[in-house]
């Protein structure tokens, strides 16, 4: 099974990337913080690639940028009722360190944002993730650090996508442009730099 791809990205889509190893191109599926976050087009790209074979599908490719997300992706698809699209879904709200909080902090409602995922699935997938590796290390290891009787502290991303809801920007697309400022400014990047960046790229 092909677990990697490194090439030059020749399309993006809106639900998958066309990747070219050497002339050869590879279909890969990506949720849409993955293709919001990959290099442009003609550039080189590293997509960490989880296999799947079905008999009426054939091979399908799911690619992430990290092996982080890969993970979740494989532990979320362990859960009944979790197909890759819902996997997907639930990773593009939640990257896997935010989704290893929520776990932690028994937060469902954070889980049931993913399109797709109702109150029921969501609280499966919190009892169910209960313990194991989403992020790097176990998510029992997040109940030190988010204390129960107050909320996590809010990431610059996070701060910089609720300024921009509080804008009237819609949240899929305030966690798209944040994303991009992101990766543009660099993962130190305050919250002001991250508005700025993030509303001109919408201006795009």
């Amino acid at each position: 099974m092909i677990g990697r791809l490194r090439g030059t990205v020749a399309e993006i889509g809106e639900e998958e990337a066309l990747i070219d190893v050497m002339g050869v191109g590879y279909v890969a599926r990506c949720g849409s913080r993955t293709l919001s976050r990959l290099p442009e087009i003609g550039q080189e790209a590293l997509l960490h690639v989880e296999s799947h074979w079905g008999e009426q599908t054939g091979l399908t490719l799911y690619g992430f940028l990290t092996r982080d997300d890969r993970q979740a992706f494989v532990l979320l698809r362990t859960i009944q009722g979790v197909g890759p699209k819902a996997a997907l879904a639930v990773l593009d709200v939640l990257p896997p360190a935010e989704l290893a909080a929520a776990v932690a902090r028994d937060d469902k409602a954070a889980v049931a944002r993913a399109n797709g995922v109702g109150p029921k699935l969501a609280l499966r997938i919190v009892t169910e993730l209960k313990g194991k590796p989403i992020h790097d290390g176990p998510v029992a290891a997040f109940h030190a650090t988010i204390p129960s009787a107050q909320p996590a502290k809010p990431s610059a991303s996070g701060e910089a996508v609720a300024a921009l809801m509080g804008l009237g920007v819609a949240e899929p697309a305030a966690r798209r442009v944040v994303e991009a400022a992101a990766v543009r400014l660099g993962e130190d990047a305050e919250p002001p730099a991250l508005i700025k960046a993030a509303l001109q790229e919408l201006g795009r």
